[in-house]
């Protein structure tokens, strides 16, 4: 897989599209902090670790519904395996007029753009969620 981080926007974009209230992909560090940061925003109920029967670590991803439609109606990856994107602080992008969030890793941790703007951080532009 060339892009972990892509796979799993796409598995959670898939299973909200069926309705699923679940969703399992594979377990890296990168993952569970872009996690973090939906669930802290209220994008997704949470998630657990745990570890399937051929000893490989997974996270179940509890995805969020409003009156039956997702939370999240669209979740982009920025920076690519080929193109990566690298944004300063007083660059970052800002989602729908402020509405959206970015997701952006920095020296200081996977924070949201409005988080990297007060500590006043700037870096690679993981994905854009609305």
């Amino acid at each position: 897989m060339n892009d972990p981080l892509g796979d799993m926007l796409t598995r959670i974009r898939n299973a909200q599209m069926r309705g699923k209230s679940t969703v399992r992909s594979p377990a890296s560090k990168l993952r569970a902090w872009v996690l973090d940061v939906l669930a802290d925003e209220g994008y997704i109920r949470g998630y657990e670790k745990s570890v399937d029967e051929n000893g490989h670590a997974q996270i179940e991803i509890s995805l969020k519904y409003y009156e039956g439609t997702p939370v999240i109606r669209d979740l982009r990856r920025v920076s690519k395996p080929g193109r990566r994107v690298y944004m300063g602080v007083a660059d970052l992008p800002s989602v729908r007029q402020g509405l959206g969030v970015s997701i952006v890793s920095t020296p200081q941790g996977v924070m949201s753009d409005q988080a990297a703007r007060s500590a006043n951080v700037g870096g690679e532009v993981l994905c854009t969620v609305f």
